[in-house]
Order: structure tokens, then C-alpha cells, then sequence
């Protein structure tokens, strides 16, 4: 299907009003648009829930897709027993809704990778140096197979993708050190150092001294076949655009405003509203 618009979405974070003030600027048409989401569809905004019901209903209606974020994955952790409510979360009213688990039937099954055109590919938090576009694709596939196969997987996975140390990354790495270390890397990578050790305090933006050896991950310049779309980073207000990758995370939730990247020109247009919890 040929559509008249696709854009490039960040991080909705629950944050409901902006969203629908976004979707009016973009003079969005289900019937002729699609958006595609870069993850943390939920956590911190007003409503999560009715925003994350109006994503599922665009995706099924074939006008939208998204990919899962930190956020999304910790909500389903939760969901499952595995996680506990983070107070600065605003989520509880999913638990509590009729649907709740369709809902979450329906998110854990939504992918960790996409392709959004032939140009460009799209992630939560981004791709490390040591990793081709391809092979990405494939690490991908391996965590999205945990994610939506049975309950009883999905109850052995998710207390294994927590840790607080970064897991090195080698040809010899398998079983759930794998499957956290794949879960970091495009869901909470920002920096890391060259051969992808991650280092997970650091927030900020690019002008804070960072540890040493570590850069952000798209500044270590390795060969890329398709631009790299990411959320994530709210710190960076969607102003990192460089051949190889676009930041699209305007921090709304944070005070700032949503984002859309439009696939044909790469024009971003921004939401006028903020989120109301910021």
C-alpha cells in the first residue's frame, strides 16, 4: 500500500493531549498516513492508557507501528510480576482497565526493529559500533521470540533482563546474558565505548563531561546501510541529525514537545502542546 505521509514518531511517554494536538498538525488521515512509533509509547505523561490504546487501535487498523521501548518492556515486566510500579510512572490505570491484558497481549507481541522504509530503520535507543544494520535485525528477531512466546517463556525472560552491570558483549555470549545484553542495546544504550560495553548513568546532554572511553553511541562512525531512527534520549530534544542516525525523542514529557520525522523530506514538525505532568 502506497500512503500519502509516514512519519517517524518519538517517545509518546503517556503524554495524550500532545499526542492528539500532534496528530491535527500533521493533518494525520488513517486512511492515507501511517506513523510509525520509536517506543515508550508509555510512563510518565497523563495517560498512558488511552494512549496506548489509540496506538493499538492505529496499528491494527494497519496506519500505524511501533517498536518497544525500555518503558514498554518494564510495563510488561510488570504486568507479568516481574517488575515493580515505579512511583514516577503513571501507569496503574492500565492495571486496572478491563483490557489490561489485551493491551499487554498486544504490546509484547509488537517488534524491536523495523524498517519504516527502504532509507532508514528504526529503534528505541539506537544500534551499537559493533553491530551491522543485518545483524541487528537478527539479534532482534531472537529477544522479539522470548518476548512473544509462551507465558511461561515470557516469566523466565523478563527477571533476566534486569541488571545494573553492562554485560560484555562477545561471540561466546548466550542464554539470558544475551538476551539482556540485546534488551540494552535497543532499549537503553546512550553511551558506550567502541567494542559496545554500555555505561548506564549518563543522561545528559552533549555539552556534560562523559566517562572516559565512553561516546554516545552514534558518534563512533562505523559504515551504515540505512539511517538510523531513535528515541530515548530526551536530553538531546531531537537535535542530533547526521547521515547514519536522527534522535527524535523531544523530551514532551520533560517540558518540551513531541516530534514527527516526515520518511519523504525528512522534515520534523513539532507538537505546539506540552505534556501536562511536566
Amino acid at each position: 500500500m502506497s500512503f500519502r505521509h509516514q512519519y517517524v514518531i518519538g517517545d509518546l511517554q503517556g503524554c495524550h493531549a500532545a499526542y492528539l494536538q500532534l496528530l491535527k498538525t500533521l493533518d494525520f488521515d488513517p486512511n492515507q498516513d501511517k506513523l510509525w512509533f520509536a517506543g515508550d509509547l508509555v510512563a510518565r505523561g497523563e495517560d498512558s492508557l488511552n494512549t496506548l490504546r489509540d496506538v493499538k487501535a492505529l496499528c491494527e487498523q494497519g496506519a500505524a507501528a511501533t517498536v518497544l521501548g525500555n518503558h514498554d518492556i518494564n510495563l510488561i515486566a510488570v504486568w507479568r510480576g516481574a517488575a515493580k510500579l515505579k512511583s514516577k510512572d503513571k501507569t496503574a490505570p492500565i492495571f486496572a482497565a478491563d483490557d489490561c491484558d489485551e493491551l499487554l497481549e498486544w504490546l509484547r507481541r509488537q517488534p524491536i526493529l523495523a524498517y519504516p522504509d527502504e532509507h532508514t530503520v528504526l529503534v528505541h535507543a539506537g544500534i551499537p559500533p559493533h553491530w551491522s544494520i543485518e545483524a541487528a535485525a537478527t539479534y532482534a528477531k531472537e529477544l522479539e521470540s522470548q518476548l512473544q512466546g509462551s507465558l511461561e517463556q515470557l516469566d523466565e525472560l523478563l527477571p533476566n533482563l534486569y541488571s545494573k552491570k553492562a554485560d560484555k558483549w562477545h561471540s561466546g555470549i548466550e542464554g539470558f546474558t544475551k538476551m539482556r545484553a540485546i534488551a540494552n542495546y535497543f532499549t537503553r544504550m546512550r553511551l558506550c565505548q567502541q567494542d559496545g560495553l554500555l555505561e548506564f548513568d549518563f543522561n545528559a546532554g552533549l555539552d556534560e563531561p562523559m566517562p572516559t572511553d565512553f561516546l554516545p553511541w552514534f558518534e563512533w562512525q562505523v559504515p551504515r546501510t540505512r539511517k538510523i531512527l531513535f528515541g530515548h534520549w530526551a536530553a538531546l530534544q531531537g537535535e542530533i541529525d547526521l547521515p547514519h542516525a536522527r534522535a527524535l525523542d523531544g523530551g514532551c514529557v520533560w517540558g518540551n514537545c513531541l516530534l514527527a520525522y516526515r520518511l519523504s523530506d525528512g522534515k520534523v514538525i513539532a507538537s505546539s502542546a506540552q505534556c501536562p505532568s511536566s
